[in-house]
């Protein structure tokens, strides 16, 4: 076409470049949506395109740069006048996901920018560094790109709109959650699956298990836990090093948890693993629980990992007459001066038939039933998860319990639907596609799994956990006019939980997969849930006003109602099959008998998982 037949000859870009005029794109356009339908005339899409013209030329804009939007309005204007209603409507979803996909480039680009201009503050860590930075942006792409291509736009809104939390998104198609790798399986998959002989001397039998830990890692996007630490290592010390006494086994360990230290600080997630101790009752195995616990009395440093989990068992280490009751004692006064451990309890009701198999994360969540394969947490870990954001369903609720429920039970089909799709998305993969897990043999069922095989029939053996943040949060907006006693909070927050247990046991039941109900642990990324509420519906006392929701009460010993809340904490416990995340806090100067007392107390109280928080070491 002429240029004197144009109507303009310039046209403005949407970043506010000045470009020219060409027709040919129209055409272009207006043929791909065509196609999109099922047309396959390219004339017609230029008859179109010089009718589109010729609607331009009598809206008589001499002189004027008209925008891109306003051209595509005109386009769409004339295919429905034209009668191509599907085209048109092909090219109006074309036009929108355009426009979805360069919004969420923009958007990148800001959280880009973002990131390579901010200081570090002085701070020699993995996210402030060049590394660390590259990694942070790539992380970000690969959310955007989930969000806005993979996942179910419904899905999606979800987790924008902070009604749910999508854990580990940037990992969604490619990493698994956590593992528990036992300590030998791990040697060997450092030692090419047993081909090589063991090191001659201890430290680099430890050097070896460090970088297996940090290769497993590349497989998963959060914790890998060690549950016979002890033990193993204990057995393992006796071979290699024979009549060695403390001195070298405490120099070895020392390095040890040194390495481990430094490179949890220098990369992103590496080496974030748990060490469970407790059970050892042999000569080696003690000693090394010991120094492990003195080490961290000696270094405060907050949130250093390894993560140390202390296993309460009695006829092992509970009571004054079992062989490790004085590990006990010493793991529970480095508790009360520290911030770094945890403890596990294997005697409560729902714990106890597995005996000494049943195996926690860092965060509370509890590996052991097993529909596919032997009931232990060995070998096994938590494949993907979700958190369903409580709070803000109750303040949409407006205090209409009814309502609340019924909103409920949508959002949990909705989250079913994610780890579903997750689920399938990541059964579809080969072994060669995760080695450090399954061609290594980490993984429960992964040593019939060959390069080129799916992982599915190993990956069934894995845990999918619906979890909850924001518990005690919503009961009290809930039940904010009412003028009763807390008892009613509690009464509430244990109806809450078993309705979300029934309705998460019938999930695993229909789709006959491992799926549990979990009570969220810590986990900065929760911080996004309150932010969202907070926008939305302003500050409220006891609601929005914190950094980040509790997933239960917070106990305090000096707590007049504390026995209640340790019964409520209890059976919160025996409805999370996936594991529940309590959280104990000591105010300074508290004397370790008395926190001896209260963990004694909440074992007989069902209580499965604690964490020790101490104010003064926060």
């Amino acid at each position: 076409m002429a240029k004197e037949n144009l109507p303009f000859l310039e046209i403005k870009k949407r970043d506010g470049r000045v470009v020219s005029f060409d027709e040919g794109k129209i055409a272009q356009a207006i043929f791909k949506a065509a196609r999109a339908v099922g047309g396959e005339d390219y004339a017609l899409a230029e008859e179109i395109t010089r009718e589109v013209i010729a609607f331009l030329n009598k809206q008589q804009l001499p002189g004027l740069v008209p925008t891109v939007e306003e051209i595509q309005d005109a386009v769409e204007k004339v295919l429905i006048e034209r009668g191509h209603a599907r085209t048109a409507k092909a090219y109006i979803l074309y036009r929108d996901k355009r426009t979805r996909i360069r919004e969420a480039r923009s958007e990148l680009m800001e959280v880009v920018g973002d990131i390579l201009l901010e200081g570090n503050n002085g701070e020699i860590s993995f996210p402030y560094s060049p590394a660390g930075k590259m990694h942070r942006i790539a992380l970000a792409a690969s959310q955007k790109y989930y969000l806005d291509n993979l996942l179910p736009p419904e899905i999606a809104s979800a987790h924008r709109r902070g009604s749910f939390h999508i854990h580990g998104l940037g990992f969604y198609s490619k990493g698994l959650g956590s593992l528990q790798v036992g300590l030998q399986q791990l040697l060997e998959a450092g030692l090419s699956n047993g081909r090589e002989p063991l090191p001659a001397d201890f430290f680099s039998v430890l050097l070896r298990i460090i970088v297996s830990l940090r290769k497993s890692q590349d497989d998963l996007y959060d914790e890998v836990s060690l549950p016979d630490f002890d033990i193993a290592l204990g057995e393992i010390f006796r071979r290699v090093s024979g009549k060695s006494g403390r001195e070298e086994l405490n120099r070895c360990l020392e390095g040890f948890i040194y390495l481990l230290n430094n490179i949890a600080c220098y990369t992103e997630n590496s080496a974030k693993c748990s060490i469970q101790l407790g059970l050892a009752t042999d000569d080696e195995g003690r000693e090394i629980t010991k120094l492990l616990l003195e080490e961290r009395n000696i270094n405060k440093k907050k949130n250093s990992w390894p993560h140390l989990i202390f296993i309460l068992k009695k006829g092992i280490n509970l009571i004054p007459e079992d062989p490790n009751y004085d590990l006990f004692k010493m793991a529970v006064k480095t508790a009360v001066c520290q911030d770094n451990l945890s403890f596990s309890m294997l005697d409560t009701s729902y714990n106890k038939p597995f005996g000494q198999d049943v195996c926690y994360h860092s965060n509370g969540v509890r590996i052991a039933e097993n529909r596919h394969g032997p009931m232990k947490g060995m070998g096994r870990g938590n494949i993907c998860s979700v958190t369903i954001n409580l709070p803000q369903l109750a303040l949409n609720a407006n205090q209409e319990e009814g309502l609340f429920f019924v909103e409920l039970d949508r959002l949990l089909l909705l989250a079913v639907r994610m780890l579903l799709h997750r689920f399938e998305v990541l059964a579809a993969l080969k072994g060669r596609d995760l080695p450090s897990v399954m061609a290594q043999n980490l993984y429960a069922g992964s040593s019939i799994i060959m390069d080129g095989d799916s992982i599915h029939s190993s990956l069934k053996q894995g845990l999918i956990t619906i979890g909850f943040t924001g518990l005690p949060e919503a009961v009290r907006m809930l039940k904010k006019e009412s003028k009763e006693e807390v008892g009613v909070l509690y009464e509430l927050a244990g109806k809450v939980v078993l309705h979300l247990s029934r309705r998460v046991k019938n999930f695993a039941d229909e789709y006959d997969l491992n799926i549990g109900l979990g009570g969220a642990g810590d986990d900065k990324d929760f911080r996004r849930l309150l932010e969202i509420d907070r926008n939305d519906f302003g500050v409220l006392p006891g609601i929005t006003d914190k950094k980040m929701y509790n997933a239960s009460f917070v106990l305090f010993p000096e707590d007049e109602g504390l026995e209640r809340k340790i019964a409520l904490e209890g059976k919160i416990h025996r409805h999370c099959l996936a594991g529940h995340y309590s959280r104990l806090v000591l105010l300074p100067d508290l004397e370790p008998e008395a926190l001896e007392e209260i963990l004694i107390y909440m074992a007989r109280a069902d209580i499965g998982y604690l964490q020790v928080k101490n104010l003064g070491a926060i």
